[in-house]
């Protein structure tokens, strides 16, 4: 078979998913909404995984047996660590084996340590199979992204897959509050791991029935001393923020890692920038709409995160709800991330990504900051209301700065740069740290000497969510002002 030949089939493979349309159709055929289907049950799965089980935690300490609730952190700890730290490193992998392989690969690793971890009878077993969880995720995002853009070319069409994909993974998190809750309570926390393998098992026969896909294969060999030190540099800083935010940032057990973390990734960056294929590129690091969306999806991310578990501290030790009824709370950031799913892939259609990313982020700040008005006494209507501007802010952020960062990327980088799209989610921890600290320090200030009540507890969160806000209405006029200059190309 001749060059010409062989170019001639990869060409068809992708045209059978991708034939010839209008520039402003964005309409799916049935092989794209195999894709996106697909695509977006993974990283539904993945966003699922890690509320789901923060719910069920206090009933799988009481199940198994853990020694402290220290220990109990590492369910969830266990698998945040290496779906962050590892991300760089299968970003790459999937250029050496093919980004479809790997998806495959991860989501059928997922599915039996999803498994494996709902029939665990002790601590240590859970845990293992929670890295499992946590190493497998690391291999589907990356892999996901770059098939997604793989998939749908850019415009329209692009701009609609990575809404309903923003929304799924927004929704994923939220529904995983309320699943948690309501599956704790009338089954056990075993049925959150089952939950996860069929919805593993789901995904399995999507990526089975995923069309050809052409795929650039330019990578030869692995950048090893480059990965060693992004997945060391990225544990240690991910621990150490982790750590932080229950012992406090100036702790030997926090700042070591923190410390030790960023001194690594100083190290990989001098080192990238000699080895003749790099893990991450570093012009690819150096693109504007590559580093800055990366840093806006670190605000709203972390912003979120940190306001969506102060938000439950509201509901539960301020108001007194259930965990059932917290999840309950949780309703309208969900529809609102539905409904915004829906419309930033139009948005993203017609006006500029780096536009949509300030409006998103101002949004969010806005419905973050109203939280100072939720009162001791509790508000249905203020509380759904606040959540829901926030929650749909989030999504116009989070398929905003997605959407900025792999546009005009070859194929040859899309691995890399879904891999470094999926970051700032696992980075997130740095604004829960960050918010929780400033909420206990208010709740401290009011108190004084005395035990914390239900007003010094809402002030201090209050604090928080304020926090949270100026600096998402911070990030906006960044995005608006130097983002929106620096990606106007």
């Amino acid at each position: 078979m001749t060059v010409a030949e062989s170019s001639a089939r990869a060409d068809t493979a992708t045209d059978i998913l991708d034939p010839p349309r209008a520039p402003d159709d964005s309409r799916f055929g049935s092989r794209e909404w195999t894709v996106l289907i697909t695509l977006c049950c993974a990283t539904f799965m993945c966003g699922l995984d890690f509320s789901i089980v923060t719910v069920a935690l206090p009933e799988i300490g009481s199940s198994l047996g853990f020694s402290s609730a220290g220990t109990l952190q590492w369910v969830a700890t266990a698998s945040l660590l290496p779906s962050a730290s590892l991300l760089p490193f299968f970003a790459r992998v999937s250029d050496l084996v093919g980004r479809k392989r790997l998806f495959t690969i991860g989501v059928a690793l997922f599915t039996l340590f999803s498994l494996g971890a709902s029939v665990a009878d002790s601590p240590g077993q859970l845990i293992a199979t929670r890295v499992g969880q946590g190493t497998a995720a690391a291999m589907i995002a990356p892999a996901a992204i770059a098939l997604l853009t793989g998939y749908f070319p850019e415009g329209p069409r692009r701009a609609r897959a990575l809404g309903l994909n923003g929304a799924v993974m927004s929704l994923g998190f939220v529904l995983g509050a309320l699943g948690g809750g309501v599956i704790t309570s009338g089954l056990n926390w075993r049925w959150t791991m089952v939950v996860l393998c069929l919805m593993g098992a789901l995904a399995l026969v999507g990526a089975f029935a995923l069309p050809p896909i052409r795929e650039p294969g330019a990578a030869k060999r692995m950048d090893i001393p480059g990965a060693v030190l992004a997945t060391f540099g990225l544990f240690g800083l991910v621990y150490g923020i982790a750590t932080g935010g229950d012992e406090g940032w100036g702790r030997p057990e926090a700042l070591v890692p923190i410390i030790g973390g960023l001194l690594l990734l100083v190290g990989f960056l001098l080192v990238e920038r000699s080895h003749p294929e790099p893990l991450v590129p570093l012009n690819v690091l150096r693109r504007p709409k590559v580093s800055l969306a990366g840093l806006f999806g670190v605000i709203t991310f972390g912003m979120c995160a940190g306001t969506t578990v102060l938000l439950s501290l509201y509901m539960q030790d301020v108001l007194g709800w259930s965990p059932m009824q917290a999840g309950l709370g949780y309703l309208g950031e969900g529809a609102a991330a539905v409904i915004g799913g829906m419309l930033v892939g139009r948005l993203l259609a017609r006006v500029q990504g780096a536009v949509v990313l300030a409006a998103g982020l101002a949004i969010q700040g806005v419905g973050t900051a109203a939280m100072f008005t939720l009162p001791e006494d509790g508000n249905v209507a203020a509380l759904l209301i606040t959540s829901s501007i926030m929650g749909l802010g989030h999504v116009f952020s989070v398929v905003a700065f997605i959407s900025v960062m792999t546009s005009g990327v070859t194929a040859e980088d899309q691995g890399v740069v879904g891999g470094l799209s999926q970051l700032p989610q696992y980075i997130a921890a740095i604004g829960v740290a960050a918010l929780t600290a400033i909420a206990a320090a208010r709740t401290s200030s009011v108190a004084g000497d005395a035990v914390a009540d239900a007003g010094a507890t809402l002030s201090g969160l209050h604090a928080g969510m304020v926090t949270a806000g100026v600096v998402a209405l911070a990030g906006a006029a960044l995005a608006g002002t130097v983002l929106r200059k620096r990606t106007a190309v």
